[in-house]
């Protein structure tokens, strides 16, 4: 053993808040890894297998700097904005054609009331109606689809910013790809991250 008596007190109490300093951050590696590891065991088995152990290692490894919390918590909040938005814009579409739906409809009886004068009208004016709806039906129906098409595409871009800026910040198992089944591990564990982040890690 060296003999530390010689040595200046400022340096020993470095060398001393240094040893204390990775006691700690092993302490905290291994509690975010013991969690870790539990939260992988409660995984359907074919998502186990792909979480081996020098994964969960790297996610600890990367979570005992806290801004990682803060990154994953701030791209959350950022996509459940954009969800409400998609969401209300949707919404917003639906009550459109609704009100569309309303006026066509209130249309249609002042039309078919005309025709209490003029019975011999009927059958054109039917067939107006029949036309219109099919029209309105197939326009509301087609935008929904676009909307939906818009609305998926959005968050395909979401998942894909997401992916790499968890990748820049050295995130184990963050890449960009659009396989369901590598988007479903990714999303176990931003899962992951956020639990952690409501626990009390040793500090």
């Amino acid at each position: 053993m060296s003999d530390t008596s010689n040595l200046d007190p400022a340096v020993l109490n470095s060398r001393k808040d240094e040893i204390a300093r990775r006691e700690l951050q092993q302490r905290r590696h291994y509690f975010l890894q013991k969690e870790l590891q539990n939260m992988a065991r409660e995984l359907p088995g074919k998502y186990q297998q792909r979480m081996p152990y020098n994964l969960l290692s790297g996610l600890a490894n990367v979570l005992l700097d806290d801004t990682m919390f803060e990154i994953v918590r701030s791209l959350q909040e950022v996509q459940q904005l954009e969800e409400r938005h998609l969401s209300s814009q949707r919404i917003k579409l639906v009550n459109d054609h609704k009100a569309q739906r309303h006026d066509l409809q209130k249309k249609h009886k002042e039309m078919l009331q005309s025709c209490q004068t003029k019975p011999h009208n009927l059958p054109i004016v039917e067939t107006t109606i029949e036309r219109e709806k099919i029209t309105l039906e197939r326009r509301c129906e087609e935008e929904v689809k676009k909307r939906d098409m818009k609305i998926i595409l959005d968050l395909d871009q979401k998942v894909m910013d997401q992916q790499v800026m968890l990748e820049r910040a050295g995130v184990p198992g963050f890449f960009v790809t659009n396989k369901r089944q590598d988007i479903q591990l990714q999303m176990y564990l931003l899962e992951f991250i956020q639990r952690l982040s409501h626990m009390d890690i040793p500090s």
